[in-house]
């Protein structure tokens, strides 16, 4: 996740009344929480307000990691209306077609490049994606 992103969600909860937020971006989530730090009472009685602590958490995906060859629009179907070329806990083989993303009008398969189950599919369908975003796992 991209360090600006991140401290523009620190920004957003400094100016709400948010305690805490949780995000998902493809394969990685983030967790940001609001604590208090206990302050002391500095000299001459002038109590000091306590900043909020914030606490952040990445998580990165387990197993074997299918990313994006290229930028684009992620397609989890060959076809509106059609079936899903994997569900997670399909089971798959080297070669298999996972998804397809469409950059400059062009349909592009991405197959498996490992035999395995599909663990978690990490981007929405129809979404755009960038180059070498996570897609899905495989274990």
């Amino acid at each position: 996740m991209d360090i600006r992103k991140v401290k523009k969600l620190i920004e957003l909860m400094e100016a709400s009344d948010i305690s805490e937020i949780e995000i998902k971006e493809g394969d990685e989530s983030i967790r940001i929480a609001r604590g208090t730090n206990q302050s002391q009472s500095v000299p001459q009685a002038v109590a000091v307000t306590p900043e909020p602590a914030l606490n952040v958490v990445v998580q990165k995906p387990l197993g074997h990691v299918i990313r994006a060859p290229m930028v684009g629009t992620f397609y989890r179907a060959p076809s509106p209306g059609s079936p899903d070329f994997v569900e997670p806990g399909s089971r798959v083989k080297e070669g298999d077609t996972l998804c397809i993303i469409e950059s400059m009008k062009m349909m592009n398969e991405i197959k498996a490049d490992k035999s395995g189950k599909i663990e978690a599919i990490l981007v929405e369908n129809e979404t755009p994606i960038e180059f070498d975003q996570p897609l899905l796992t495989i274990s």
